[in-house]
């Protein structure tokens, strides 16, 4: 057996084969979209979303709107990309500067992660604080780096996340009316947003039982949607008992996860749930994540509107571009410390 850069080695506790049934697939919530277009089916399908963030806080949409065509062409071109050879991928190689690029060597709570990664902000040019200091007011402004070869990488990334976007906002909207808010309660966040759209590659690993393609944690977006190919590999860990189970790949679906954002401004209603990347040693695997994040002055805490006596809020407030920041800067090295999570902000009862 191929011995194993120890910077990739999970501690036990972490492995794929920890607390997990990965036999025995829960059938997340799949939800049919196009049943938006009968006036007497949408109710349900707001229902089935509500359940299912409050649950699970993931679940599959069918006939999204967003073309298969688009993610095919996207699909191909990186594939293309990612074979070209390492000092062509580095010449788009991202930094602690600016986060968008390629990079090959991304950690997950302090571990490296098995996989290479291309990310490319939806706003080009895009704007985020400076520093990770609160009192720092300074911003910076950052561009997208895009490879010479394949020539389309550009076009083809661009027209699949504007699909994305699109049906990210429509998502929102839903979630929004589940809580009993307005469609549009959550637009006004998203001024200057800070989302972005990743492709992933996980190359074959001599060592499954001991790395992970993604060490678990929770997204610190607002909702994230997943383009995962037929290889699997995405588990999520329950909520109900904390078991780790996989994601099936449902074709031309798209996976839906809510994000600490969400988590926090529903006051825990909606749940942002652990989740991790197994890998296999025999084929490579590609997944397409769109990360919906909102601007970064917007201050994430508990909505006046799902506040009461019985339900006080359980965070204090944070601004979230200070948070991505500095969530941002600890996934290229290890840390002595573990990297900030929504968990500092909860109020201590």
């Amino acid at each position: 057996m191929e011995d194993l850069d120890p910077t990739f080695i999970q501690a036990p506790e972490h492995r794929s084969n920890s607390n997990s049934i990965p036999n025995q697939p829960e059938e997340i919530p799949v939800i049919d979209l196009s049943r938006l277009n009968d006036p007497e089916d949408i109710q349900n399908v707001i229902s089935e979303i509500g359940d299912a963030c409050e649950t699970w806080g993931f679940f599959q949409v069918i006939n999204h709107g967003v073309p298969c065509d688009a993610r095919k062409r996207v699909e191909e071109t990186v594939k293309i990309f990612f074979d070209l050879p390492m000092e062509e991928k580095t010449k788009v190689k991202r930094d602690e500067v600016n986060p968008a690029g390629y990079h090959d060597g991304e950690h997950t709570k302090n571990v490296r992660d098995w996989k290479e990664v291309f990310d490319i902000y939806f706003k080009d040019p895009m704007v985020m604080p400076f520093s990770t200091d609160p009192e720092d007011d300074r911003l910076r402004v950052v561009y997208n780096k895009w490879p010479q070869f394949p020539s389309d990488f550009r076009e083809a990334c661009q027209e699949y996340a504007g699909h994305a976007e699109k049906l990210a906002f429509r998502l929102l909207e839903l979630i929004s009316l589940s809580l009993g808010l307005p469609k549009d309660r959550f637009h006004d966040y998203f001024k200057e947003q800070m989302s972005f759209f990743r492709i992933n590659r996980y190359p074959p690993c001599p060592r499954p039982d001991l790395a992970l393609g993604v060490g678990h944690h929770k997204d610190a977006d607002v909702i994230s949607l997943l383009a995962q190919d037929e290889v699997g590999g995405l588990q999520i860990s329950r909520r109900s008992d904390g078991v780790w189970f996989p994601i099936k790949p449902v074709p031309n679906a798209l996976v839906i996860n809510i994000g600490n954002c969400m988590e926090g401004w529903t006051n825990d209603k909606y749940w942002s749930a652990e989740h991790r990347v197994v890998v296999n040693s025999t084929r490579e695997r590609y997944s397409i994540p769109f990360f919906l994040l909102p601007s970064h002055d917007v201050e994430v805490k508990p909505l006046e509107e799902l506040l009461s006596p019985e339900n006080p809020p359980r965070y204090k407030g944070y601004k979230y571009g200070k948070f991505y920041v500095s969530r941002n800067r600890s996934d290229f090295k290890k840390l002595e410390i573990q990297n900030i999570q929504i968990d500092e902000f909860k109020i201590v009862t």
